[in-house]
Order: structure tokens, then C-alpha cells, then sequence
């Protein structure tokens, strides 16, 4: 009957909180808010991280952001083409003629995209381009041997007929812009790096 009484007029300790001036209480309450929180930030951390892991490039992006090719054994007037993120380049060691050819364009009026061939290449003799035409993104014809050139003698895009002259400017078509040149640097060693 005493301890009846005693938790009506609430008078009675409950779990030993009121001793001590209700220290122990404050500490569990303390915990008792304090742990959710950590919980959900717990919680929270680990669902947003994947989320921001993956703004980071892949594996393979990062493998390929930046290529080196040898250019020692291309001949003059050989074309290769290389992949460099996922597109091709075209890379072509020109000879005298066609370096001529394209320093004579230089003035035409039939630019699209007006652009000497100087500012094109960092040596006249290496022409280093993104294959992908800036019209629809088809990759042009004439990298192959016996590939239709077009008229200018640099490339052919089939899907809509643009036309790029052999510094990869755009002088027929729907194309609006010359095709890209990517950042580049050519070593002493004639090592291409492309990135």
C-alpha cells in the first residue's frame, strides 16, 4: 500500500533517476536523443555516398583520358585513326603537296567555318582531328585507302554529305563547324599525346 501511494502523489524514483540530482537521468536522456541522430546521419551518409562517388569519372574513362601514339612509323600520306575517349582520331602525316594544298584554302571563300591551316596543327605535316562529323556525329569516310575524300581531299561524311578539306575544315554540307582538333602534344620523339 505504500508504494501504491507513494506513484500516485509521484513521488516515486523511477530507475534510480532523481538520486544524485538526476545526473544519471540526463545522461540517459542524452543518449536517447543523441543516438537516433547518429543513426539517421549513419543512415544518411551512407545513402548520399553513392550518389556522389559516382560523379567520379570510371575506370575506363580515366584510363583513356589521355593516349600516346607513336608516329615514327607513319609514312607521308598515311592516315590511322586511334580511339581517344570513346571516339576516333584521325591522324595524318601529310606530304608537301597536301600541306601546300591546304595553306592555299586558307583564303577561300568557301570556308564554313573560316580557320587557317596553321592554327589547325602544331606541325604542318601532322594533322591530328576528331573523327566525328560536327553536322549529326557520323564519322566521316577517308581514312581508308580508296575511301571517297570528297573533292578537297580530306573527308567525307555519308550521312548527309558534308565535305572536309585535308586540314578538316568544312567546306560543303550541312556541317557548321570544322572538325575538332583535341588538345595535343608532339614530343621531340614524334610521340603523339592526345588529352
Amino acid at each position: 500500500m505504500f508504494q501504491r501511494d507513494r506513484c500516485r502523489n509521484g513521488t516515486a524514483a523511477s530507475n534510480g533517476a532523481d538520486k544524485d540530482g538526476g545526473t544519471e537521468g540526463v545522461r540517459r536522456r542524452d543518449f536517447i536523443h543523441i543516438a537516433p541522430v547518429a543513426f539517421a546521419g549513419t543512415g544518411a551518409a551512407a545513402a548520399v555516398w553513392p550518389l556522389i562517388d559516382s560523379m567520379n569519372p570510371s575506370a575506363d574513362v580515366v584510363a583513356q583520358a589521355t593516349i600516346e601514339v607513336d608516329l615514327q612509323p607513319i609514312e607521308p600520306g598515311q592516315r590511322i585513326t586511334v580511339s581517344w575517349r570513346e571516339q576516333p582520331v584521325f591522324i595524318v602525316r601529310r606530304t608537301a603537296e597536301e600541306i601546300a594544298r591546304a595553306r592555299a584554302d586558307d583564303a577561300s571563300s568557301g570556308l564554313i567555318d573560316p580557320e587557317t591551316d596553321a592554327a589547325r596543327v602544331q606541325r604542318p605535316e601532322w594533322l591530328v582531328v576528331v573523327g566525328v562529323c560536327t553536322h549529326l556525329g557520323c564519322i566521316p569516310l577517308g581514312q581508308g585507302v580508296g575511301e571517297n575524300r570528297g573533292r578537297y581531299g580530306g573527308w567525307f561524311c555519308p550521312c548527309h554529305g558534308s565535305i572536309y578539306d585535308n586540314s578538316g575544315r568544312v567546306r560543303k554540307g550541312p556541317a557548321p563547324k570544322n572538325l575538332v582538333v583535341p588538345q595535343y602534344v608532339i614530343s621531340d620523339d614524334l610521340k603523339l599525346s592526345i588529352g
